[in-house]
């Protein structure tokens, strides 16, 4: 079995799991996600899901050549103005960032599943994690989306993610049951991806796929990619993005040191998911694209 069939069984089966469990918990699993919950899924998508986006090095090398401190440097100041550019419209226009958040973020993971994926299937599984929570746990949603836009805001797209969760679910479910006829693994994903962000409290949903399908994903194929066989060299190449990862995260995290610890947590994660994942997804689609 290669690298990544063993990556997407494992997810598919903690995907259930978690999903199992949270079906049997039922409201008592979300009600039970207090401050100090949601620190800890906080630190695991630090841990576990961000360190995929410090390999971008090793695509900026492949892809365009960089080398050099000059090169290096014209990258870093080229990323990090990316980066600013997404802060800025947080700042600016709140519901415009995370509408353009979400959608981004629909595209970029419909890349993890396999090549030769339709492309209606590929857009319907990025979505899961955006549009499927909402079908049951739409107040929730608002209230996670309220510590990034104003409530108003939160409500009305949580409301509308809520109004296209089902249509997105049966033709998901479709879609899934189309993909194993041709490609069994992929449509369990979906199948397994769907599951859980319907029935899981959409935090923990989110740190599970983000964590075991699409960061775990990225690695391996990064691994691939850069044909060395070499974990150590993976290792090598992520660990100075990481460290400047985590001095800007410790440095947001002390500027919003007087907000309640949830929504500090919620502003530092997803806002700094969002301003990494424009630049990574700048470097990463286009190996996608050409391939």
């Amino acid at each position: 079995m290669t690298a990544l069939r063993l990556q997407g069984w494992l997810f598919c089966t903690i995907a259930i799991g978690v999903a199992g469990v949270a079906l049997v918990a039922g409201d008592a699993l979300t009600l039970s996600f207090g401050s100090t919950t949601g620190l800890l899924l906080a630190v695991l998508i630090l841990l576990l899901g961000v360190p995929h986006g410090a390999f971008d090095t090793i695509f900026a090398k492949k892809l365009h050549g960089v080398h050099g401190w000059l090169g290096w440097l014209v990258f870093s100041l080229a990323y990090l103005s990316l980066s600013l550019l997404v802060l800025l419209a947080w700042r600016h226009a709140p519901p415009l960032f995370l509408t353009g958040f979400l959608m981004l973020s629909a595209l970029h993971f419909s890349g993890d599943l396999a090549t030769g994926t339709h492309f209606v299937a590929r857009l319907l599984y990025g979505g899961t994690m955006m549009v499927l929570p909402a079908l049951l746990h739409e107040n929730e949603m608002a209230r996670l989306f309220s510590f990034l836009v104003a409530p108003q805001a939160a409500l009305a797209l949580a409301a509308f993610l809520h109004e296209i969760s089902w249509p997105w679910l049966l033709a998901t479910t479709l879609a899934a049951a189309w993909q194993m006829r041709t490609h069994y693994l992929s449509g369990f994903e979906m199948a397994a991806a769907a599951l859980l962000a319907l029935l899981a409290p959409p935090l923990l949903a989110f740190t599970v796929f983000f964590c075991t399908m699409h960061s775990a994903r990225h690695i391996v194929r990064t691994w691939h990619y850069a044909g060395t066989g070499s974990i150590a060299h993976l290792i090598r190449a992520a660990l100075l993005p990481m460290l400047g990862t985590l001095i800007l995260g410790g440095a947001a995290a002390y500027f919003l040191r007087t907000e309640p610890l949830e929504a500090s947590m919620m502003q530092l994660v997803f806002v700094g998911l969002a301003a990494l994942t424009v630049p990574h997804m700048a470097l990463v689609e286009q190996v996608r694209w050409r391939n």
